[in-house]
């Protein structure tokens, strides 16, 4: 095996920007730098902050939780925290800490670590928090001694320890030490970090490439015995024929979230792998339900019994399954759904009982500007709503620009390709994806605020007998059919390739689409 030869690392990450793609797996000071293309910017690294899938892959890499997700179904393991118990009331969860675990500056990972972590991210009240927020108070986060921390929830709640995986723990002195203004640290916390994980921070160029170095005396070790690695390039590609030829190349050593037909010309060959598994992620044309027109049900409804579901599986070569409900196959407590399929008369029925009877309206549609398939389902859509008189305007953004116009209900537009990956097989993380709770982030772009809905999803976050949650998760699922927030629409594949010495790839369905669990991966010529 040949790998191209590089300059020094950071000298050429100036070459990573231009179009022709960079050399790929570099060796320096003896230590392979394995190059990732991915299609998504890293807006910051801070593990309290909003996350998309660039951003979880970073923060895992840099970051330890408490527990981890492993594994094919994905199981929760200890990670920072060996073992823990629950009270017989469900309210009191302790946690033990690994006495071993340390910072990247060498500082113990300290019960009073992730009291300060946890604090910090429910007092910022974004990002991850809320998965906790309504069933944890800050106060209730105490540290009992140095190695054991104990959490007293409110009310017992089920899905509690589901959802700790993506509570990853900071250093509390280096994060005060940049507070400025009292911003908990956010602003320092976008290019820098202060983690335990496997990988440090060496270098943030954003927009282009994002540089970190593997620890070879991380706490917890590598599950490989190999020592050759010496760090991850994640290194934006944009398009996906980019990707493939970087790969075909020998420039890029793994690619993320490849087209079905890129994914088929690098499969042919004999020096590359490739995975296509189930996930947990859905995705669907979310609806802003209150926006100038789609705030109307009945032309929501018209637009969803349109449009031609089959553009969903096409696209991505069968490599997809339409949804029967809006929650996804792998998630507790699904059942099957009478969901809208492309029915024209039906369509024209709901459109004459809105208040656009006779259509002569113009709706906007946003999409990832750089996801063909994205596009090639607007191009469907468009078709179809001509039969009903209705124009549609397709906007390709970048994803940062359409989180931040998914941020603000005035902004939000009349329909937004959205990829959105549950955190938990617990119902609850599907079902709050449809509560005000929601809101603001990219998952909730449909702004959708119905009272019935509302309250069952409350009542059923409350409930630790699953008996007694099944039958409402029913009734939430059957809800968000009827109120169309979005046109549900499939569950695609993961689909990643990389070149055969690359090895430790492990696939999971809690990831996202473009999600890689950096932590097993090394190079084996």
């Amino acid at each position: 095996m040949t790998f191209a030869r590089l300059t020094s690392a950071l000298a050429i990450v100036a070459s990573l920007a231009v179009a022709a793609p960079a050399s790929a797996v570099e060796k320096q000071d003896g230590k392979f730098w394995m190059v990732i293309g991915g299609r998504q910017a890293v807006s910051h690294v801070d593990p309290g902050q909003s996350y998309d899938y660039a951003i979880r892959m970073m923060t895992q890499a840099l970051y330890d939780g408490l527990v981890k997700y492993t594994g094919n179904p994905p199981e929760v393991q200890p990670w920072l925290a060996t073992d823990w118990e629950t009270s017989e009331d469900g309210l009191t969860w302790t946690f033990h800490l690994a006495p071993e675990a340390t910072f990247h500056n060498g500082d113990p990972v300290t019960a009073e670590a992730v009291v300060y972590s946890y604090q910090r991210v429910l007092e910022m009240n974004e990002g991850v928090a809320w998965m906790l927020s309504d069933v944890l108070q800050a106060e209730n986060i105490k540290a009992l001694d140095e190695g054991t921390v104990e959490f007293t929830l409110d009310r017992p709640y089920a899905p509690f320890l589901s959802f700790l995986p993506w509570w990853f723990v900071v250093n509390p002195a280096q994060v005060e030490a940049n507070v400025v203004d009292g911003d908990f640290g956010k602003a320092w916390l976008t290019e820098h970090e202060a983690g335990s994980g496997p990988y440090s921070l060496e270098r943030f160029d954003q927009g282009t490439s994002y540089w970190l170095k593997r620890n070879p005396d991380y706490w917890k070790g590598f599950p490989y015995d190999n020592d050759d690695m010496g760090g991850i390039i994640y290194r934006l590609i944009r398009e996906s024929s980019s990707q493939r030829a970087g790969l075909i190349s020998g420039e890029a050593d793994l690619v993320t979230d490849l087209t079905p037909e890129e994914l088929q010309v690098v499969g042919a060959r004999d020096d590359i792998e490739t995975t296509s598994t189930p996930a947990l992620t859905s995705f669907g044309l979310k609806m802003n339900t209150q926006g100038e027109y789609t705030s109307d049900l009945n032309l929501r409804k018209a637009i969803a019994y349109a449009f031609d579901y089959d553009t969903f599986v096409q696209v991505y070569n069968g490599n997809a399954t339409l949804q029967t409900s809006p929650f996804t196959d792998a998630i507790r407590g699904k059942v099957d759904i009478d969901m809208p399929r492309q029915d024209m008369e039906t369509a024209k029925e709901y459109l004459a009982q809105s208040a656009w009877p006779e259509g002569g309206i113009t709706l906007e549609y946003v999409y990832v500007q750089s996801l063909e398939q994205q596009r090639q389902m607007g191009l469907s859509l468009l078709n179809s709503l001509k039969e009903l008189n209705i124009e549609l305007e397709m906007v390709p953004l970048t994803w940062p620009n359409m989180v931040a116009r998914a941020g603000d209900v005035e902004q939000s537009p009349d329909l937004m390709a959205i990829f959105s990956t549950p955190v938990s097989t617990d119902p609850d993380a599907v079902a709050i994806q449809y509560h005000p709770n929601s809101h603001g982030k990219y998952y909730g772009s449909h702004f959708l605020d119905d009272a019935e809905l509302n309250a069952m999803i409350e009542e059923a976050r409350k409930l630790s007998d699953w008996d007694e949650r099944a039958p409402i998760y029913a009734e939430i699922q059957q809800r968000i059919a009827d109120l169309q927030p979005e046109i549900f629409g499939m569950m695609r594949e993961r689909q990643f390739a990389y070149r055969t010495y690359v090895h430790g790839y492990e696939d999971s369905p809690i990831r996202m689409t473009g999600e890689v669990d950096l932590y097993p991966l090394f190079i084996q010529p």
